[in-house]
């Protein structure tokens, strides 16, 4: 939404964009992690197999050991799906930010106001669920959030005004 807001007033541009943007960033989130999570999941159930084939040569019984173990393998649908909401709940914001603001200049601070509180409640969670230090993991997440809403901005605000085709 910041890259094309840098070159485009039109609120409805702008709105498509963030919905374009959310269902793009929350599938490719979903996929990266499904994918990431199944290689995971091979990985260790290949561990598996070679601790159960060592105990059988060793005459172990594993029983009830390795139904707890299956269970506790990761789940690459719950990590997608997980990954794919996480994404849209934060895809959101900006999206509602922008939604209701006519003004060019106004709606463009309202995103960049919107996002700069999430990030920092998103940075803040992240830090609590993580027993982390809550400021500078908030800070951190501000940050790089600002400098990717900077960096987007910059680069199409930059090619958008050199003439080539926007």
């Amino acid at each position: 939404m910041m890259g094309i807001g840098a070159v485009k007033k039109d609120i409805k541009v702008m709105i498509l964009t963030g919905f374009a943007g959310l269902v793009a960033g929350a599938c490719s989130m979903a996929i990266g992690e499904f994918v990431s999570v199944y290689s995971q999941l091979d990985i260790e159930v290949a561990q598996m197999k070679r601790v159960k084939r060592r105990n059988n040569a060793n005459k172990v019984q594993g029983g009830k050991e390795d139904e707890d173990e299956k269970e506790s393998l990761p789940k690459p649908t719950h990590a997608a799906a997980a990954s794919a909401l996480a994404f849209s709940v934060g895809a959101i914001v900006p999206l509602l930010a922008a939604s209701f603001i006519r003004d060019y200049q106004v709606r463009i601070g309202a995103v960049v106001a919107a996002v700069t509180l999430a990030l920092m409640v998103f940075g803040w969670l992240g830090a609590v669920l993580g027993k982390a230090p809550a400021l500078k993991s908030s800070a951190r997440v501000l940050f790089g959030g600002w400098l990717a809403m900077a960096i987007t901005y910059g680069l199409t605000k930059l090619i958008g005004s050199s003439g080539h085709g926007l």
